[in-house]
């Protein structure tokens, strides 16, 4: 019996220490402020404006971090921090996309849509959803990278 007993102590001192060891969402590793990040997508279908060659600008503010990007075209309306199934939800707060001006090196401009998206770490995979011109969620997973800061 006090071996069963001493078995459950551990157990239950092991989950605490894992969930202490847990990551943090949104807290921010880097000092407040504007910073231009290296950010990943998983499909050719979500992904940032060739024009700003895989970049988006980091803002750190009260701890809190988002990164804006710009997207291909306006082919994407809206985008959600999470999942497709938790977007499709009544009450789910969509991510309104903004309209960028992109300029590119062969001097064309022109208009695509981008978004404000919470992060909640560097250097790990997340997940959002975004829904096109069709009417349909699809997830995806991003990376954001940490700032290279120059002291």
């Amino acid at each position: 019996m006090r071996k069963k007993a001493i078995i459950s102590i551990l157990f239950v001192l092991i989950l605490l220490f894992a969930a202490g060891c847990g990551k943090q969402e949104n807290t921010a590793p880097v000092a407040d402020g504007t910073y231009e990040v290296k950010v990943k997508t998983d499909s050719t279908m979500f992904h940032i404006n060739e024009a700003h060659k895989g970049m988006g600008t980091l803002t750190v503010k009260d701890g809190k971090m988002t990164v804006h990007i710009t997207l291909a075209s306006k082919s994407i309306v809206h985008l959600f921090y999470g999942s497709a199934e938790d977007a499709k939800k009544d009450g789910a707060k969509l991510i309104e996309p903004t309209l960028d001006k992109v300029t590119y090196s062969d001097g064309i401009t022109e208009e695509a849509y981008g978004f404000d998206i919470p992060v909640p770490y560097l250097d790990e995979e997340f997940n959002v959803a975004i829904i096109g011109t069709h009417g349909n969620w699809y997830d995806h997973k991003i990376i954001v990278s940490s700032p290279d800061i120059q002291k």
